[in-house]
């Protein structure tokens, strides 16, 4: 029996090696019919950060494991459509940026500078189909069976699978992990048809660079979207309902970034609504009107970028067939083993409560498995980094000097500026600094924000101090090497705790 289930298994990733002509699409067909027999000791449906993740490591710890993606490559919004692709832009328009700007300053010198936007495009494009074809010769290398398409629950331990190929079928699990992530969101009135108002996959190919872009929404994605966008050449201005841009950010550092922001000609219009939208001409009008109420304006753009974060992807999946319990914004709701209110049923990532973002949704997918493979799994959602990638770049863990004194804890701040760090000195990029919240008594790290250059690099020596309760004292007596950008939280350190040495 174990040999005749491991030759289909084997028939099966043969046929995914090839284009599939109409005898192969049937091969294919019979080949899910035959897993469809078996029981898989965990079914994973969705195959993003959260999900594949969660079948690899199920998979690592002997339990027979079956992957059910519909978008036909693995990887999820993040690798196609969402974190790959965009810092793939970042980096390229970063680059021409650079060039541009800072070049010259450095005894660097061009006679013609331009951007090939087809070409960055398809840099962007090799790099998210190395990684999403990497992805699949994991699965191959750990022996997840790999189901292509749209997976939706028929009962707690049967998923119901629409094949991409076409016909259906149905995988059986001991255990099921809804790990389909999350979506666009959308607003009011909006229409987003990725052509002239587009989403953050829309703005990830755009075919032309536009004159103009507005960008509804300032939080991470509208942020990087729109420095992609500024660098190259466009007019952005970003429309935000809220006070201030990024509002989970530490309020001095979030003051900074602003300025930042706007020195590179970035346009902000905070505490303001769009109540019309009109793409009749050639470009897009927008009425706006100030958020408390009051006179309209009218904005214009080529393009509008929708940024007004994501929902869980929830719907038409078939909870409600089987009763698992959603809230009121469609997050499924888990104990913390990750099951549902139905036996059986887990739930992972974007579509439970808890930060949007892939990191998060891999730790859960690891804690996940590791639970239903009788092991203790743990996930500390304080110790959660979270990264803005413009440039500079904007990294934070624990808590905001904002919730620190909510919360009603003494503490202190000590704070380090980067035009006082030897490295950022040395490479002209010292635009930022580094903020450290520490309990008084204890000197126990509370929260560190980093505005810098690789600050989604450096906030890792934080997420540990944190993870192990460490003081700030703790990382201001480690030796950093010298000359780094990291030794600015060193120095952050030592002024929470004494005295900075080179301020």
């Amino acid at each position: 029996m174990a040999l005749a289930i491991l030759a289909r298994r084997r028939a099966a990733e043969a046929l995914l090696r090839r284009p599939l002509g109409a005898a192969g699409v049937s091969a294919l067909r019979a080949s899910y019919a035959a897993a469809a027999g078996e029981e898989s000791d965990v079914v994973v449906v969705g195959g993003g950060p959260g999900g594949y993740v969660a079948a690899i490591k199920a998979a690592q710890l002997g339990l027979k494991t079956t992957c059910i993606e519909k978008r036909g490559t693995l990887g999820g919004t993040c690798l196609n459509v969402g974190c790959i692709p965009s810092k793939a832009l970042l980096h390229s328009s970063h680059m021409y940026h650079e060039a541009k700007s800072s070049f010259a300053h450095h005894g660097v010198k061009f006679s013609n500078l331009e951007v090939d936007l087809p070409a960055m495009m398809a840099q962007k494009d090799k790099a998210v189909a190395g990684l999403t074809k990497g992805i699949e010769g994991l699965f191959k290398k750990n022996k997840v069976t790999y189901v292509k398409g749209f997976g939706k629950l028929a009962s707690p331990s049967e998923v119901s699978v629409d094949l991409s190929d076409g016909g259906s079928t149905v995988v059986k699990g001991k255990n099921i992990i809804i790990a389909t992530g999350s979506d666009v969101k959308s607003l009011p009135g909006v229409t987003i048809d990725e052509k002239k108002i587009v989403s953050s996959t829309g703005a990830l190919c755009l075919s032309e660079i536009p004159k103009k872009l507005v960008v509804i929404g300032a939080g991470y994605i509208g942020l990087e979207m729109g420095s992609v966008w500024n660098r190259l050449g466009s007019e952005v201005t970003v429309v935000e309902f809220a006070p201030d841009i990024v509002p989970s950010m530490d309020g001095e550092v979030r003051k900074q970034f602003q300025r930042m922001l706007e020195k590179q000609k970035m346009k902000f219009m905070l505490k303001t609504k769009v109540v019309g939208v009109d793409t009749s001409g050639d470009g897009v009008k927008l009425t706006l009107e100030p958020a408390a109420g009051g006179e309209q304006s009218v904005i214009e753009a080529d393009i509008v970028l929708v940024s007004a974060g994501r929902v869980p992807y929830t719907a038409g999946i078939g909870l409600e067939s089987v009763g698992v319990e959603t809230d009121k914004a469609g997050r499924i709701l888990v104990d913390k083993r990750f099951m549902t209110n139905v036996n059986g049923v887990y739930a992972i990532g974007d579509a439970i409560p808890g930060p949007m973002l892939a990191h998060k949704a891999e730790e859960d997918g690891v804690a996940c498995v590791e639970f239903i493979a009788g092991k203790e799994g743990h996930v500390d959602y304080d110790t959660v980094p979270g990264v803005v990638y413009t440039h500079p770049e904007v990294a934070s863990v624990g808590k905001t000097e904002e919730q620190v004194k909510a919360l009603g804890i003494p503490y202190r701040v000590g704070k380090f500026p980067l035009l006082a760090n030897s490295r950022a000195k040395a490479i002209d990029d010292a635009e930022g600094l580094v903020k450290v919240v520490a309990e008084k008594e204890t000197d126990k790290i509370l929260g560190v924000h980093i505005m810098a250059p690789g600050a989604g690099e450096i906030i890792h020596e934080a997420v540990l101090a944190l993870q192990y309760g460490a003081s700030s004292e703790d990382i201001a007596r480690t030796c950093h090497a010298h000359p780094t950008v990291s030794e600015a939280l060193k120095e952050a350190c030592l002024q929470t705790f004494t005295k900075a040495i080179h301020i």
